[in-house]
């Protein structure tokens, strides 16, 4: 048991530090589906950690590349000198991703992946003799990661109130989220299409000539589960290529399996011209991300004067143990078949989730791929409370799911099985009957 003095001193993230140290929620181990306690109680694990476990906890290939890695090649910089597995696993990925990018820039994390396509988005508009091109539009209730980059992207307020003043020249399309049209629909919604069209009043407000990007996540995972319509995604794509507008999709939570295919780019059919992605990357073993870039971005910059191209890198880019990590994953989707069985549980997953309509509080069920949202009526002026209050209950009984607002958020690693289904729904009907 820990004492107080060594809870304190860890100042957690994005945690109400004061509460959680009243009552902290430890895993100490985990395996497959389950974490598991100090005391060896199965906690099932209804959220792939942070969304970044697709395989499973402590996969054996994943666990043993990674052992012999650090053996072997404990680390290597990656200015001016490199190392064979980056490269492998680059061509793996743009394998992975149906050869639909050219090349593969390392980070470390989603935060960093967003940030580097927003410097590769710059640099190529200046390499092409348009540096005036520096606006970003995001969208409302976006998520981007935490760096001053992607937080000025973000469009979630509670992740930009305490920071002051962020970057300047980001502007907002709305969210997709209408819970009037659209509440219980199963997979897409059909209404929302038409807001995609809002680029082209932000274009008129602001002169095409300087806009850079558009950024969205397909689908908002942070903020709870946000679903575009159909048909949102490929309307973004034709304005961006009628108005030479770069299309960057942030694929961090929605990559490697999420919607039961490669990323959520084959899912919706659009291609963006850069994707960031990270989590899944490694199955979370090991922090990992990447940017995939269109072969025109990367050629562009290729055109320019002798020398370095694009002055921006990180010392762990590339680092041999996450490229460890990342090599044994795409061997388990390949061998195990692990998008084939995601496919196959999608339906029996989305027939669980809803059938807590009808539940006290519960005013929408949402869900698309191994994804799922259950949205609570807030209580009157406590914003966020009664799904704290279901999340805790949950915990304490054995299964973890994630909370923002009063949404609880579900993504279970791909290997799931329907036992896990009615596990998790299961437990989440008992609970919800009950919650005040």
């Amino acid at each position: 048991m820990l004492s107080k003095q060594q809870l304190n001193s860890y100042w957690m993230p994005f945690t109400a530090n004061r509460d959680f140290k009243e009552a902290p929620r430890l895993v100490a181990s985990a395996s497959g589906m389950y974490y598991r306690d100090q005391n060896g109680r199965e906690i099932l694990d209804g959220t792939a950690g942070l969304w970044c476990v697709p395989l499973g906890h402590s996969h054996p290939t994943v666990v043993k590349a990674v052992q012999e890695a650090v053996a072997t090649l404990d680390y290597a910089p990656a200015f001016q000198i490199g190392h064979p597995q980056a490269f492998e696993l680059a061509e793996q990925l743009i394998d992975y991703s149906g050869n639909r990018f050219g090349q593969v820039f390392y980070t470390n994390s989603g935060s960093e992946a967003v940030d580097t396509a927003m410097k590769m988005v710059l640099a190529y508009h200046r390499s092409r003799g348009e540096a005036q091109r520096t606006r970003f539009i995001s969208r409302e209730r976006g998520y981007h990661g935490v760096g001053f980059g992607g937080m000025s992207l973000g469009g979630l307020p509670a992740n930009r109130k305490q920071f002051g003043t962020l970057l300047a020249g980001v502007d907002y399309l709305p969210h997709t989220h209408n819970l009037e049209k659209n509440a219980f629909t199963r997979g897409l919604p059909e209404y929302g299409t038409h807001l995609a069209d809002e680029l082209e009043r932000i274009i008129a407000l602001h002169d095409i000539s300087t806009i850079a990007a558009v950024i969205v996540e397909p689908l908002a995972g942070s903020a709870g589960v946000i679903l575009p319509s159909k048909g949102y995604l490929k309307r973004l794509r034709e304005l961006c290529d009628k108005h030479g507008i770069l299309l960057i999709f942030d694929e961090v939570i929605t990559g490697f399996g999420r919607m039961a295919t490669p990323f959520a780019s084959d899912f919706f059919d659009v291609t963006p011209d850069l994707m960031t992605t990270a989590k899944g990357l490694t199955n979370g073993v090991v922090p990992m991300g990447a940017v995939f870039s269109h072969q025109k971005i990367y050629d562009s910059l290729m055109a320019g004067p002798a020398g370095i191209e694009l002055f921006h890198g990180y010392t762990y880019s590339g680092h041999p143990l996450a490229v460890a990590a990342g090599l044994a994953s795409l061997k388990v989707f390949k061998e195990e078949k692990i998008l084939e069985h995601a496919q196959s549980m999608t339906a029996y997953w989305e027939d669980g989730l809803h059938s807590l309509k009808g539940l006290p509080h519960v005013i929408d069920l949402r869900n698309v791929g191994l994804i799922g949202a259950i949205e609570l009526e807030s209580m009157p002026g406590k914003v966020g409370a009664r799904a704290m209050a279901a999340y805790k209950k949950a915990f304490a009984e054995g299964v973890l799911v994630r909370t923002t607002g009063d949404i609880i958020a579900m993504s279970p690693p791909l290997i799931l099985e329907k036992k896990h289904v009615d596990q998790l729904f299961g437990k989440l009907h008992d609970i919800l009957k009950h919650l005040d």
